[in-house]
């Protein structure tokens, strides 16, 4: 029961925190001309979102960074080297993003940071990530901790982690083109690692980490009160590349390496997706579907923005079913 209420007050602290600061914050973004442009592919339907403010993603970055730094003022967290570097990834990827989101506004076009310069610091951050983690007694090994497999991966865990924080960062980033739908599966998807990091007691810190997840989910919510459709905000890179990356350090640190594809599930197929669309118009010169990423190519087929969103929340809420299944129940 006492887990419950403090998952239950993280969760509402996260939410009513975000709430207030979006108020704030987005009337703020539209005084500075924070606008998105639309990408001349979907300006057939996007057209009318052109101008809504980007940057978003701090609405559930600060105020979440905030409740953690008070609550370890207050005693009420603990700070351990694992929660120091979840929040080191939450913050510096998020950091990465905020400078594209930045650049485009400046710019007044979608020209931010180029992929190589984004994927630069995206894998810079990861390298820092790896040296304290294994600074901090971290394991070069793919732990399966449900099943009792342990295989010690050698240096070449290095490059499984890198792999995993970065490919995490983009596949939300992919995701996030519709209203509410890359905010709602991430929501989904911290909750569902909260629940997972109070299960992994052998984890220094979990308890914290699974706090930090409800404070996030929470956060998350109350971004949704101004992204759903019609989005008064948009999230940019800034919460994009936080999301996706902080998502992955969690499930490294606590052994759910593998459990991540199943939560991100939603996220998974819609970077698979851009891959065969790329892949096959490079080979074949023929596209497989009618747009990449997969939310645009039912758009494409008719569908209502918001019964495509719906229905990928459906879908995230069965892989995170299916993956809480796997890692506690059995």
């Amino acid at each position: 029961m006492l887990i419950l209420a403090k998952a239950m007050l993280a969760l509402i602290i996260g939410l009513i925190t975000s709430v207030i600061f979006g108020y704030f914050l987005i009337p703020l973004l539209k005084k500075l001309k924070a606008g998105q442009k639309v990408s001349v592919f979907l300006e057939s339907k996007h057209k009318k979102k052109e101008g809504t403010p980007t940057m978003g993603g701090l609405i559930f970055i600060i105020p979440t960074l905030v409740s953690v730094i008070i609550l370890l003022l207050f005693d009420k967290m603990s700070f351990s080297e694992n929660l120091f570097i979840v929040l080191f990834v939450f913050v510096t990827y998020g950091i990465l993003g905020f400078l594209d989101d930045f650049l485009i506004i400046r710019r007044h076009n979608n020209e931010g940071l180029t992929e190589i310069q984004k994927l630069f610091g995206q894998l810079f951050i990861a390298l820092i990530f790896f040296f304290i983690f294994l600074k901090t007694g971290g394991q070069p090994a793919l732990d399966i901790h449900t099943l009792g497999i342990k295989i010690d991966m050698g240096w070449f865990y290095g490059l499984f982690l890198l792999f995993i924080l970065v490919a995490g960062s983009n596949a939300v980033n992919i995701t996030d083109g519709l209203d509410g739908l890359a905010g709602g599966l991430s929501a989904i998807a911290f909750m569902t690692f909260g629940l997972i990091a109070w299960n992994a007691d052998w984890v220094s810190g979990y308890e914290d980490i699974a706090i930090f997840c409800f404070i996030l989910t929470g956060a998350l919510l109350g971004f949704l009160a101004y992204n759903s459709y019609p989005a008064k905000v948009f999230m940019g890179d800034t919460g994009s590349l936080s999301l996706g990356a902080t998502m992955a350090s969690i499930a490294i640190l606590t052994n759910h390496e593998i459990t991540l594809i199943v939560v991100a599930g939603v996220f998974v197929i819609e970077t698979l997706v851009c891959i065969i669309q790329i892949a096959s118009m490079c080979l074949f010169h023929k596209k497989v579907f009618l747009m990449a990423p997969l939310h645009h190519h039912f758009e494409k087929l008719g569908y209502n923005e918001n019964d495509i969103v719906k229905a990928f929340w459906v879908v995230g809420l069965l892989f995170s079913a299916l993956a809480l299944m796997f890692s506690i129940w059995i």
